[in-house]
């Protein structure tokens, strides 16, 4: 049986413009530079504008010698067809709709710092391999176990998926790992922290190491959880013996392939640069590396011919113009969003800038959308993955924002702030016998801030401080 049916309901849409606002807005600098290089290879419409200011008066001069006449022949051509909707005329006229012209700082300095030359953790260890007397297959294997080894310096795979991979035995795997394991750094391809330290104990060649190598390989729950009384008693020595191979077994490195980052990930390039000049602060968007983007005079040039321009073609550069001025609109708009965010925080974080970190407001996202009047998605994109740099550092900006605990005369203090007497509290305790989180509770409660325990180790993971019984020492 056929029924027709009428309904009424209401669906949300985002504009693809609205859409390549929200992806530009998210984007950190370096992203947003890959983005515009590649638009520019895509889009031919799209150029590199490199001299703004001279290439603007060409363009003025260019535009005043076309006629009137010829603007209203491609009005007339393009209303004849149903696509042709949009008023080409006052687009390709309206510079400061889609072409927007930023100044290029004559302040910034122009410097080339050259890379030292670095061998990766891969290259160390393959060169080391080489060294060594191995068939074609141990050799594969090998090259396997290295490439599979993580930044920390464990192998992410196990024993049993190369075998299966190389089709041969595990026993002639953990040979061949356990070749890799004798390479340098110490403890390198280890499976577990417990092989890592073991590895590295037994690497040494001066000094006795009996006692750490029996403690990591056959006491090692004990030792992870700092039972020393429990490790002097089973393994029949004295505590002044068991801290003396804590002291040997502290200077190991639970992490080997931590000192081989490479240079291009161990720097951030901030989005945002704040200067205080006199009484003022200046904020900047490092876009010293942002290509500048105008529309090509060349592809102009052929919209506007209605005789020489085939109408497919013309059809082509409409969509690509479309597209490159929703573009430079969207990174006009992202600029001013930003610029608009980081000197609202600038104000209210004013004694952050002026004085430094210990002076840091409780803020929430709510308090900068509702005074700058846009919505909190909008900031919460703005401050995700971005850094601004300041007199004190280079912070994230979400770093800015953190919650408020008020004190009982009234005050109202940030969590950040909480969090630093924390840590100041646990830096002076006694090593011996350290503060478990009631404790230190107490102590904040007498100095005014009531919080309770569950607080303070929800604020002790977050800074990834342990908990008492494993910061405890002899």
């Amino acid at each position: 049986m056929v029924r027709l049916e009428q309904k009424v309901f209401l669906q949300q849409k985002l504009s693809p413009q609205h859409v390549l606002f929200s992806t530009l807005l998210q984007m950190p600098v370096l992203a947003l530079e890959q983005r515009i290089k590649a638009e520019l290879e895509l889009n031919p419409l799209l150029e590199e504008d490199i001299d703004i200011e001279e290439e603007q008066e060409e363009i003025n001069e260019e535009e005043d010698i076309v006629g009137k006449d010829e603007f209203d022949d491609v009005e007339d051509e393009a209303g004849s067809e149903e696509e042709n909707e949009i008023d080409w005329d006052e687009i390709l006229n309206d510079e400061d709709n889609f072409e927007h012209k930023t100044p290029v700082s004559n302040i910034q300095e122009e410097y080339s710092r050259p890379e030292v030359a670095q061998l990766s953790l891969t290259d160390h260890l393959i060169s080391q391999l080489h060294f060594n007397d191995l068939s074609e297959k141990e050799q594969a294997i090998g090259e396997y176990i290295i490439w599979n080894i993580n930044e920390d310096g464990y192998l992410s795979c196990t024993v049993d998926h190369i075998a299966e991979s190389f089709s041969v035995s595990k026993e002639k795997v953990e040979k061949i790992l356990k070749l890799v394991q004798t390479f340098d750094p110490p403890g390198i391809a280890s499976r577990n922290l417990q092989e890592c330290l073991l590895n590295q104990l037994k690497s040494k060649e001066e000094g006795d190491y009996t006692l750490p190598i029996k403690i990591i390989k056959e006491h090692f729950d004990d030792f992870k959880n700092k039972r020393f009384e429990k490790l002097a008693k089973d393994i029949n020595v004295s505590l002044n013996e068991i801290k003396e191979a804590m002291n040997k077994i502290s200077k190991l490195n639970p992490k080997p392939g931590e000192g081989y980052i490479e240079v291009s990930q161990n720097y951030i390039i901030p989005d945002l640069i704040v200067e205080k000049v006199g009484d003022d602060f200046i904020i900047s968007l490092n876009e010293s590396n942002i290509p500048q983007l105008r529309i090509s005079n060349s592809y102009k040039n052929m919209l506007l011919d209605n005789k020489g321009t085939p109408e497919d073609a013309k059809k082509y550069i409409r969509q690509k113009l479309e597209s490159a001025r929703w573009l430079i609109n969207s990174i006009q708009q992202r600029k001013i969003t930003m610029l608009k965010v980081m000197r609202e925080i600038v104000n209210k974080q004013r004694e952050f800038f002026e004085k430094g970190r210990n002076y840091l407001k409780p803020m929430i996202l709510k308090d900068i959308a509702d005074a700058i009047g846009m919505d909190i998605s909008t900031i919460s994109r703005v401050t995700n993955g971005k850094y601004v740099q300041t007199d004190y550092g280079v912070f994230e900006l979400k770093f800015f924002f953190s919650e408020k605990m008020t004190t009982r005369d009234g005050d109202e203090v940030s969590t950040f702030r909480i969090k630093n007497r924390i840590r100041e509290i646990i830096e002076a305790e006694n090593s011996g016998k350290p503060y478990n989180d009631g404790e230190i509770a107490k102590i904040l409660a007498k100095e005014g801030i009531p919080i309770a325990r569950r607080t303070v180790a929800k604020y002790r993971e977050q800074m990834m401080i342990p908990v008492s019984r494993l910061r405890r020492k002899i």
